[in-house]
């Protein structure tokens, strides 16, 4: 186990406090956010995703790829249980850009912390917008992160974890992702995933989705052929990918993500 943290630790470059404390969870968090990126390249590849412990860890930290939701944070979810804090995994449905009349499919997983007394989101795998700082769930006025704003709005018996994005019209109040506090145990977690993967209408099996916090309040991502750098303030930078092998090349400056040449991603999103 220890090895396993080591690991862990030495792939997100954290050297700081394990006690669990919330200084330890804010570290944690903000490290992880910043260097395993969110990507679901493996689906794309045909590979199956695998959630059991052992395949986390090789994947994402020994393979020192990325992953979506279930791998993210079910990696986080086996770091924080073996540093001793009180953790459960919740269930949730990803809002990004969706009206609230449209339900999304229930196949996002965060992790719920306890901290004396006191209730956490953690959630390092919702993609552009995983928050770099843990939230209080019992709270729903604005909370700051080294990136976003973020708040927990309570509304018609249902949470939204919500982002405040600056714009060309100004700041604006959007959903990230709204959830009711049900626990999401692995089987759920596994029919969740086989939908994500393998599903034909699942969003990741139709577009190339990579994204990682920068350190300086930015994000950087790709959605399909286009790369784009966003700072804090909202303002962004875009760059349209040309080839193949453009792709790979900015996977493995940006992201850290390293392919052998030749490789294909093949989804609808993607004209090559």
């Amino acid at each position: 186990m220890d090895a396993d943290l080591d690991a862990y630790f030495d792939r997100i470059r954290y050297d700081g406090p394990r006690d669990p404390t919330l200084a330890t969870l804010q570290g944690i968090v903000a490290a992880h956010v910043a260097t395993i990126p969110f990507e679901n390249l493996d689906v794309l590849l045909g590979k199956p995703i695998v959630l059991d412990v052992p395949a986390l860890l090789r994947k994402l930290v020994h393979d020192r790829r990325g992953g979506y939701c279930f791998e993210n944070n079910g990696l986080l979810l086996h770091v924080l249980t073996a540093l001793g804090f009180t953790v459960q995994p919740l269930s949730a449905r990803v809002r990004l850009q969706r009206p609230r009349e449209f339900i999304p499919p229930r196949t996002h997983m965060f992790v719920r912390v306890e901290l004396d007394g006191a209730p956490w989101l953690a959630d390092v795998g919702v993609g552009g917008l995983s928050p770099t700082a843990p939230l209080r769930l019992d709270r729903e006025d604005e909370q700051a992160t080294p990136h976003e704003p973020r708040r927990i709005v309570r509304e018609d018996g249902r949470l939204f974890h919500q982002a405040l994005l600056r714009g060309d019209d100004g700041a604006k109040w959007h959903d990230v992702c709204e959830f009711t506090l049900e626990q999401m145990p692995p089987i759920d977690r596994e029919v969740a995933n086989w939908f994500t993967s393998a599903h034909p209408q699942s969003h990741f099996r139709n577009r190339l989705v990579v994204a990682r916090a920068a350190p300086d309040g930015g994000r950087h991502t790709i959605l399909n052929t286009e790369l784009t750098f966003r700072r804090r303030d909202g303002s962004a930078e875009r760059h349209d990918i040309q080839n193949p092998e453009e792709l790979l090349a900015i996977l493995g400056e940006v992201f850290g993500l390293h392919f052998p040449a030749g490789t294909r991603f093949t989804c609808e999103g993607l004209p090559w």
